[in-house]
């Protein structure tokens, strides 16, 4: 992040513009409309400035800038032609640690101004930093159409309330549920058709309707998909915006922790191989723990919840323990990374199947299963393998599967930073290194075809 994005209160604060042409009059009106103070230095006015002048809506201070004028200024905008003046402008302010826009000259710039879009009191500012103004337009016009002109007589009248309704939930967690529900109910839908009164009622209704004696936890499984924030799922995004708590794995990508309600608290729960972890059991009752205090808690895991993930051994525990809860199902790793790599993992000419088994003990847990395992009409895909990989081989290679058999190992897949080492099942041993771990191991025929549909590239 170049810029961090702050709103400033500029009401009657001291704001110095240098330059009074037609960029100079843009950034002054918007001043203007912060309700700030505003200061020109110009040779001459633009008739547009000249007429702001003579309504008394700006201060015509001097012709010549010069640095007495910076004192009790809050920030400044130099907006003239002349180059020497405005890095003059920039050094000035930069030793005074005042805040200076040299426009349409990034290197000069301390801020920058966002593209905005107002429905007061509700503001939308977004910016590219100054690297793509023609994208950053086309945002802006998909942002406005979505907004609906009225959103901002919602958050005027949801103000004016704010006050009562704090009094009336003492509890935060009950303040935040009322709003929730509120702007989810046809209140809004007043308010933008023009119904306020019927909009008032449905809020003084909703006050009474909830019962803050009653309220409950709960807690939501959530499949956070192979790693590409892209590929969580809508569902995912909206549960993880109204989360209080958010227990995850190593394995989510810091892009998807990203995506989480920054005021909701972050509890990493991973384990990692040969490393002293937290237990499965710790986990369970740390979930009903904090639902039990009548908290929104998210249970964020890579890939699906359900596909090795010990989903089903936390929904268990839960419901044992009469919580109440809901499964949001992720894409699976085998299946979002194989896409990732081009490996399409059924195939009428390479593969009728796949099979998805763990490689943790699975020299000892597929024992009598080996047999199905080694057809090679099927795609064997194997979570947490790296660790077996040698017992793997040797084992399919016993049981009837060709050597020659290729084999893709993958690591951060979906991401930027995925790897992938293609080779031949009897060669497993000198493909797996410290950096391709974990991953994630394709075994079939259709490995074959990552040369020809590999499509993603970091």
């Amino acid at each position: 992040m170049n810029y961090l994005p702050i709103f400033v209160d500029l009401k009657n604060k001291n704001i110095l513009v240098i330059g009074a042409g037609e960029v100079a009059f843009n950034k002054i009106t918007l001043l203007l409309r912060a309700k700030a103070i505003v200061n020109v230095i110009a040779k001459e006015l633009s008739s547009e400035v000249q007429h702001l002048l003579d309504q008394k809506k700006i201060v015509w201070l001097s012709k010549e800038f010069k640095p007495l004028f910076l004192n009790k200024i809050f920030l400044v905008i130099a907006a003239t032609n002349n180059i020497q003046l405005n890095e003059y402008i920039f050094n000035v302010c930069n030793d005074s640690s005042i805040l200076v826009n040299v426009v349409d000259e990034k290197i000069r710039c301390s801020f920058i101004f966002p593209s905005i879009i107002d429905r007061s009191p509700i503001i939308i500012a977004i910016s590219s930093g100054g690297t793509a103004p023609v994208l950053l337009r086309f945002l802006r016009e998909k942002i406005e159409a979505m907004l609906p002109i009225r959103i901002g007589e919602v958050a005027k009248i949801a103000g004016k309330w704010r006050e009562r309704i704090k009094k009336h939930f003492t509890n935060f967690l009950d303040r935040r549920r009322f709003w929730e529900k509120l702007f989810k109910s046809i209140f809004v839908e007043h308010i933008l058709n023009g119904k306020k009164s019927q909009a008032i009622s449905v809020l003084k209704k909703s006050i009474n309707e909830i019962d803050i004696s009653s309220r409950k936890g709960e807690i939501i499984l959530v499949g956070a998909g192979p790693g590409d924030s892209g590929l969580l799922t809508l569902r995912g995004l909206q549960v993880l915006q109204q989360a209080d708590v958010v227990l995850y794995d190593y394995l989510i990508s810091q892009e998807v922790l990203d995506l989480i309600r920054r005021d909701a608290k972050r509890i990493c729960v991973g384990k990692r191989a040969g490393l002293k972890n937290i237990t499965q059991d710790k986990i369970n009752k740390l979930l009903i723990s904090l639902a039990q205090k009548g908290k929104k808690v998210v249970r964020l895991k890579g890939g699906d919840p359900f596909i090795f993930g010990r989903g089903g051994e936390e929904i268990e525990a839960v419901k044992n323990a009469n919580i109440d809860f809901q499964i949001v199902p992720g894409i699976t790793s085998a299946i979002g990374i194989a896409a990732y790599t081009g490996i399409p993992l059924t195939h009428r000419k390479y593969a009728q199947g796949v099979i998805f088994i763990t490689g943790h003990k699975s020299t000892n847990g597929f024992l009598n299963n080996w047999k199905i395992l080694c057809d090679a009409s099927y795609t064997l895909v194997i979570y947490m393998g790296t660790f077996q990989t040698n017992e793997i081989s040797k084992t399919l290679i016993k049981f009837g599967r060709l050597k020659s058999t290729p084999i893709a190992i993958i690591s951060e897949g979906t991401t930027i930073n995925q790897k992938i080492v293609i080779g031949r099942l009897d060669n497993i041993e000198k493909m797996i290194t410290p950096s391709v771990t974990p991953s994630l191991l394709i075994i079939g025929e259709v490995v074959l075809l990552h040369k020809k549909f590999a499509w993603f590239q970091n």
